[in-house]
């Protein structure tokens, strides 16, 4: 069974719900212990049921799993949904780190403006399918992009 919104598996410990991010591996593939050094709180809970941790940690457990995979490509769907802020500040300061990486990609879809204004590279505002700006995260004030999301 799914958690709606996370997708995180309700009653399977957080250990259970990463070994589920690597379904794609060689059997017998480690947890990548990186994963717990982005989101320590899941290394304490790793015999949690998922459905008994916060909204923050299971956004966390949400991210790390997507992340055992190694993707290229990393999309996340309003991650400070629900969240509170000193858990929003640990998502941003993880995103921050992988985008620094390198490595992959990362497509952020929000509607938390300072949120998405201090990870944004490049962005664009949609409404209903349309584009209505895009440009450079930096020009993001000079823009106006603020006054585009606050309609």
């Amino acid at each position: 069974m799914c958690r709606r919104g996370r997708e995180i598996f309700a009653r399977l410990t957080v250990e259970d719900n990463l070994r589920m991010g690597l379904a794609s591996k060689p059997a017998g593939t480690p947890i990548p212990p990186e994963l717990f050094e982005l989101f320590p709180v899941l290394k304490q809970m790793r015999q949690r049921r998922g459905g008994d941790l916060s909204g923050g940690q299971q956004q966390q457990l949400a991210i790390a799993r997507a992340l055992a995979a190694g993707p290229k490509l990393l999309i996340l769907d309003e991650p400070t949904e629900g969240i509170q802020p000193s858990i929003i500040k640990d998502i941003g300061r993880v995103i921050r780190m992988l985008a620094d990486r390198g490595d992959m990609a990362i497509v952020l879809v929000e509607q938390y403006y300072d949120f998405a204004q201090a990870l944004a590279d490049d962005y664009v505002v949609m409404e209903r399918g349309s584009v209505l700006a895009h440009g450079r995260g930096s020009d993001m004030e000079a823009d106006a992009v603020r006054q585009l999301v606050a309609i």
